[in-house]
């Protein structure tokens, strides 16, 4: 039950109420003190700072009609000049992190400074919430996604003690993602990364613990050094793309299936590897199919979205065509 008992939408309304007084917060507060060793007068006042904030409950309610999906309206917010030129900077000041990066974790620089220009515009746009306001609101006040949310805050606590710092210090989005590389709190503590050796994990100012724990993560859940990520797909007329495509993101479409169901790469060449077929769907133009390989996978476990993952793919093929020409022009000075 709700402290308040009012309800708007379906969702608590408590603007006024402390969430260290509220009973369900204090049977969690009960339960990370038992499991973590923690004082619960401490994470007592630790909660008591947080703020409802409507704000985030709007912002990650999903829309009552949903928009029409538009894979090219999606694309063009990342692959403009802008995000382009400035990833381009951004590898020509840390060329020697990035090159560190991708010899110790096997990630190619380009993808790396790509998912750090799609999160935040290479440290742009990190976000300007209280992580420790929007984790309690989405833990309590968003039952859909609570679970998940009470685990981010659980350890939200674990890593402001683990980083001697106030949960309250820390800002990043409406969902909670932290810094650079918008990790959550949970993924900060799993794959976080002391990539410049200065005996702590900071994603707020430096870029350098970002490239080296993007690069880390992808390696965890399973990036293969030099293997490809994705290719344009040709499907001939008789092709069931729907049935294909519902096979799922992760790849299970072996190269022979693939080829007896009418798919091969663009040129005609049989998948490289076993695949998931992905549409690109864009109202009023043809659908764009690709062949997504384990690399583009691994891409998803970062953010669930095919779109998403073409974004980054295609934005790091453009940064790594612009560092090629960075590389020549070097060469004839």
């Amino acid at each position: 039950m709700f402290a308040t008992g009012l309800l708007l939408s379906g969702l608590p309304t408590l603007a006024n109420a402390s969430y260290a007084e509220r009973e369900d917060a204090r049977s969690f507060i009960a339960e990370v003190a038992a499991r973590h060793a923690f004082d619960p007068a401490e994470l007592d006042r630790a909660l008591a700072q947080a703020r409802h904030e409507p704000t985030v409950i709007r912002l990650i309610t999903p829309p009552t009609r949903k928009g029409v999906r538009s894979w090219q309206n999606y694309r063009a917010r990342f692959l403009d000049h802008t995000r382009i030129e400035a990833g381009r900077q951004f590898w020509r000041t840390h060329a020697g992190e990035l090159e560190r990066a991708s010899a110790q974790f096997g990630v190619p620089a380009e993808i790396i400074v790509a998912i750090i220009g799609v999160e935040t515009l290479y440290g742009r746009n990190t976000g300007n919430f209280e992580t420790l306001s929007a984790l309690a609101t989405l833990a309590f006040d968003y039952p859909p996604r609570a679970e998940l949310f009470r685990r981010e805050l659980e350890a939200l606590f674990l890593l402001a003690r683990e980083q001697g710092r106030d949960p309250a210090s820390y800002s990043g989005s409406f969902a909670g993602a932290l810094g650079y590389p918008q990790f959550l709190p949970s993924s900060v503590r799993a794959y976080a990364v002391d990539f410049d050796g200065n005996g702590r994990i900071d994603f707020d100012s430096d870029p350098i613990d970002a490239i080296g724990s993007v690069a880390n993560y992808l390696r965890v859940h399973g990036w293969q050094t030099d293997k490809p990520v994705a290719e344009r797909a040709r499907l001939s007329p008789q092709t069931d793309a729907a049935t294909l495509v519902a096979a799922g993101i992760e790849p299970s479409l072996e190269p022979g299936v693939l080829e007896r169901n009418g798919v091969t790469a663009l040129d005609g060449r049989t998948a490289a590897a076993t695949a998931t077929l992905v549409d690109l769907e864009t109202p009023g133009a043809d659908t764009e199919y690709w062949l997504g390989y384990r690399n583009f996978y691994v891409i998803t476990r970062y953010n669930r979205s095919s779109f998403y993952a073409m974004s980054v793919f295609e934005l790091a093929e453009a940064l790594r065509l612009g560092r090629l020409v960075d590389e020549m022009r070097a060469a004839r000075r």
